[in-house]
């Protein structure tokens, strides 16, 4: 059996969105994947009777406490033993849980998975990514804000990782990655992403394609798009305000509808040992539903495995 958890307490609203979306996702699991429930246990109760919902096939972890959007992300971890995200990471650890999903402060999602799961022998930093909608695909930017400094050995490691995640979760076979860039020489950008192109340019794992400039997202050139956090979290909360832009104009329009974050739910934290799956903040019903099934697919891909054979030093 797989049990995924929830956490019921994490996002900007909370328990009314997660719980739906967790009723939402239960008859879409697999009968032998059991939603687990991280919060307050009488929170959670309440929710469920004030929607008039049975809780069987739901477990609950009572987790008294949470950590804010607003709180420190390596503090609040220490000092909230009793969160929710603390709970997860100690309840995947132990064997108990093989994925946790939450909403809640990134930052704190992050130093949960670093410090009470530890990343994998050689690799530098784990990241987070975001899919990028083309025509009938997925495309991947990575990295999107968990790592806004990055040196160029980071950059290429983000390569091979998410190489490895559009492979295994998607089939792409040999997928194309591109670094982001000012221009497509490999002569263009900072001194970090030129270093960056010749360490993916030496990696045999990695199908590096050269350089590829914000345009060519839209156009389908790579399957993996590379670049600093601070960069791709700009670029990612630019794409998003498209949605809501669009969809007052063309509500019926399936390209725009493939903007919706809350379409895609939410992404695991790649290169970490185990799997803890990010959603955004804002996220609601229909986001923690497919946060849920993402969590139940990447836990069976064996996705974590596959990351530490290809970083494990030769």
């Amino acid at each position: 059996m797989l049990r995924i958890g929830l956490d019921v307490m994490g996002g900007d609203v909370f328990p009314a969105p997660q719980i739906a979306g967790a009723l939402a996702a239960r008859p879409l699991l697999k009968p032998a994947t059991l939603p687990v429930l991280f919060g307050d246990k009488n929170l959670i109760e309440s929710e469920f009777q004030r929607v008039g919902a049975s809780m069987d096939g739901f477990d609950v972890v009572h987790a008294a406490d949470y950590i804010s959007m607003s709180d420190h992300p390596t503090r609040a971890f220490l000092q909230k033993p009793d969160s929710t995200i603390g709970a997860g990471v100690r309840e995947i650890k132990a064997g108990n849980l093989n994925a946790f999903v939450s909403a809640g402060n990134t930052g704190a999602m992050l130093v949960a998975s670093v410090v009470g799961l530890g990343v994998f022998e050689g690799l530098h930093r784990p990241t987070v990514g975001a899919l990028y909608p083309l025509e009938d695909r997925f495309s991947l930017l990575c990295d999107v804000g968990t790592n806004v400094d990055c040196k160029p050995e980071h950059l290429a490691q983000f390569g091979l990782l998410g190489s490895i995640f559009v492979e295994t979760m998607f089939g792409y076979k040999n997928p194309r990655v591109a670094l982001l860039n000012v221009g497509e020489e490999k002569t263009k950008g900072n001194q970090a992403v030129q270093q960056a192109y010749a360490l993916m340019s030496q990696d045999p794992k990695i199908n590096f394609i050269g350089n590829a400039e914000g345009h060519d997202m839209v156009r389908g050139v790579a399957d993996v798009y590379i670049c600093d956090g601070f960069v791709g979290n700009i670029l990612l909360k630019f794409a998003e305000s498209f949605y809501p832009f669009l969809k007052a104009r063309l509500p019926s329009d399936v390209a725009v509808e493939s903007f919706n974050f809350e379409a895609i739910g939410g992404l695991p934290i790649l290169g970490v040992n185990g799997y803890m799956i990010v959603g955004h903040g804002r996220s609601g019903p229909e986001a923690y539903k497919n946060m849920l099934l993402r969590a139940e697919s990447v836990a069976e891909s064996r996705l974590a495995e596959k990351i530490a054979a290809a970083i494990r030093p030769a």
